[in-house]
């Protein structure tokens, strides 16, 4: 397989001139939690055709709940009680035998019924359903994000306080902080064809954050069947969020 180079993880960031998006979306207030992850062990994890994607050899989980907002289609606006939801992924970095690096998502949790049905349809995602809350007492207050996968037992309730603390500088392209955040390419597995798919989206890059987080839970690894590191996030690090446009899926030729 090629690996990724500099510029082929630019060259992602740019938006598609050859077709217009299906959806628009926000993302706000992401909350990223990773963890160094041995290579290998991603990689058993993996279907054939995507690598894992590595940082100084080190591969990384990582957790990221956060607040979908405005969602719609391109044609349609946005729709009071159904445009707005909480949304958890867990992921890891990968990129396909071409170099071209992306997501892979173990799963996604959220609070919106009909979202989980449409991306598990049409985009091939592991969405879940989740009861999921919050609450936040006004502008940079601590958020407080719970949310318990529907169907699981209690060690799959999780539970989140994060809190801006000062904003950062735009991030290098070579640092870790750009590897991990600015992905703009997922990978998605869909069963019934037995068939590699990618979809893009495209955003400006994140306004980052350092941030501080008084509550922690990891338990959404083990829910993956991946085993939990028990140990504290080896990087964190959150975004205020970014307006974003959505693109259809493809087949991996």
């Amino acid at each position: 397989m090629i690996v990724p180079t500099l510029e082929s993880r630019l060259i992602v960031r740019e938006k598609p001139l050859d077709r217009k998006p299906v959806m628009y979306q926000k993302w706000r207030d992401l909350l990223f939690l990773h963890w160094e992850y041995d290579p290998q062990a991603i990689q058993r994890t993996l279907p054939d055709g995507l690598k894992v994607d590595t940082y100084n050899d080190k591969a990384y989980i990582g957790i990221v709940p956060f607040f979908m907002k405005d969602i719609r289609p391109r044609f349609c606006p946005a729709v009071p009680g159904l445009s707005n939801f909480m949304e958890m992924n867990l992921r890891t970095y990968v990129h396909n035998k071409s170099g071209i690096p992306g997501v892979w998502f173990y799963s996604l949790d959220a609070s919106n019924w009909l979202a989980v049905r449409i991306a598990r349809k049409f985009f091939c995602l592991p969405y879940f359903d989740a009861a999921m809350a919050s609450k936040s007492i006004g502008v940079n207050a601590p958020i407080e994000y719970y949310s318990h996968r529907k169907g699981t037992g209690e060690d799959s309730k999780f539970y989140f306080m994060y809190q801006e603390t000062e904003k950062i500088d735009p991030v290098e392209n070579d640092s870790l902080e750009f590897f991990l955040i600015e992905r703009y390419i997922l990978f998605s597995h869909c069963k019934s064809t037995n068939k590699l798919y990618y979809g893009q989206v495209h955003h400006k890059s994140y306004p980052l954050s350092n941030v501080k987080v008084d509550f922690l839970s990891d338990g959404l690894i083990s829910l993956a069947g991946i085993n939990k590191p028990n140990r504290e996030p080896d990087h964190i690090i959150m975004s205020k969020g970014v307006e974003v446009e959505v693109y259809s899926i493809n087949e991996i030729i």
